[in-house]
């Protein structure tokens, strides 16, 4: 009985050190990969997490997080996800379609009144424009798949509320049909975040937190990061271009201080976090809407956000791409996406971070640098070069 039982001891042992040998051997193949993006001063650092099968087999920190400071990247370190706000913003309008308090087919007018009667852009030459009534009004689905037509401004103010900036956006002609191109729009997402805290009766912070960041354990994801939560904050750089030297530059997507619980709420990209929070929620739309035994949306609607809902319009920053709601979907895998399968979702941000799920191979790749004017943007090649390490270790075709 003794034999047996030191024989089952054994078996784990050599199962264990086969199992840290591939963690290892992954930790190292992606280290690689990211090297020479730190040599060559593309960035400073990064944190790489792989989600596999429900679980993290890969996260590590890799460089700097401060250079002038000295600080070395951590893999809890916060960074600014900027756009990747964007698919969180879906799930919390499918959120309160599950709960039967609206549907993305609805008319945007039907919750904000200042879009009835929209106006739509026909001709601008010599400082004139013309104007003229849109084929038809514009619905939660166009902004949700970027096809509405909503023009790009600015908040007036650094204290404006959502309601504010919103109220401003209506008051601007469509710039095409809707549902008859795609043009990406920051306005057409801060819309929704305005019909999220309409219908909802709650700020968009106060409902994402109670909706999405607690129940998924995403406790360090905000839209105000604390002072105690800025100091883990990856610092943001971008190239010199007399010198090539990367130095630090600002958020320009934030006005005033961090941690001001007054600053404007940009649903289209003011969102903070880290590799682990950002797993947790691609997680639960891998699992088709549940983490850790609780639910947070239908299955059927995290189809409906990740499943293409653009047809044959051209979309989005790289080829191949088409658009779900709120989130990217790889539709014809090529370039960067090559080593991906037609199905996977995700999106990028403004200063080069990244998170996309494989549900395929339920795989789940989060890239998190902070570098402004990032070369090849969504196609970066730092992004290919770690998915490819990893659909190499992992094989992954």
């Amino acid at each position: 009985m003794q034999s047996v039982y030191i024989r089952s001891i054994s078996i784990l042992s050599i199962l264990f050190l086969f199992s840290s040998a591939a963690a290892q051997n992954l930790d190292q193949v992606i280290s690689k990969s990211i090297q020479p993006f730190l040599t060559e001063k593309v960035v400073p650092g990064a944190v790489t997490l792989v989600g596999q099968s429900g679980k993290i087999t890969h996260l590590e920190s890799h460089g700097m997080a401060d250079l002038e400071a000295g600080r070395s990247m951590q893999k809890e370190d916060l960074f600014w996800i900027a756009s990747m706000t964007k698919p969180m913003i879906g799930a919390a309008v499918l959120i309160l379609q599950d709960q039967g308090k609206l549907n993305v087919d609805d008319l945007v007018e039907e919750h904000l009144e200042e879009f009835s009667g929209l106006w739509l852009l026909d001709e601008e030459k010599d400082g004139m424009r013309v104007l003229k009534r849109p084929s038809r009004p514009i619905t939660l689905k166009d902004l949700l798949t970027h096809t509405a037509g909503v023009p790009n401004i600015s908040e007036p103010r650094a204290h404006s509320t959502l309601g504010e900036v919103v109220a401003q956006v209506s008051q601007q002609p469509l710039r095409f049909e809707p549902g008859s191109k795609w043009s990406y729009s920051n306005s057409g997402i801060n819309t929704l975040g305005r019909v999220v805290e309409v219908v909802s009766g709650m700020s968009l912070p106060q409902f994402l937190e109670r909706h999405i960041f607690l129940p998924l354990g995403m406790h360090q994801t905000t839209f105000f990061p604390s002072k105690k939560q800025v100091k883990r904050l990856a610092v943001s750089y971008q190239k010199n271009k007399t010198t090539g030297e990367l130095q630090p530059t600002d958020l320009y997507f934030v006005r005033g201080n961090l941690w001001d619980r007054k600053r404007t709420v940009r649903p289209s990209g003011g969102l903070f976090s880290t590799a682990e929070d950002l797993y947790a929620f691609y997680q639960m739309m891998l699992n088709k809407g549940t983490y850790r035994g609780k639910r947070i949306l239908s299955e059927d609607a995290v189809e409906q956000l990740t499943t293409s809902q653009t047809g044959d319009i051209k979309t989005g920053f790289t080829l191949g791409m088409s658009w779900g709601l709120g989130f990217q979907v790889v539709k014809d895998p090529q370039g960067v996406t090559e080593m991906l399968h037609p199905g996977t979702f995700g999106h990028g941000g403004a200063y080069a971070t990244h998170s996309w799920a494989d549900p395929v191979n339920q795989t789940i790749y989060v890239l998190l640098v902070q570098r402004r004017g990032m070369p090849g943007g969504d196609g970066a090649e730092i992004r290919r070069a770690f998915q490819q390490a990893v659909v190499d270790r992992l094989n992954l075709r």
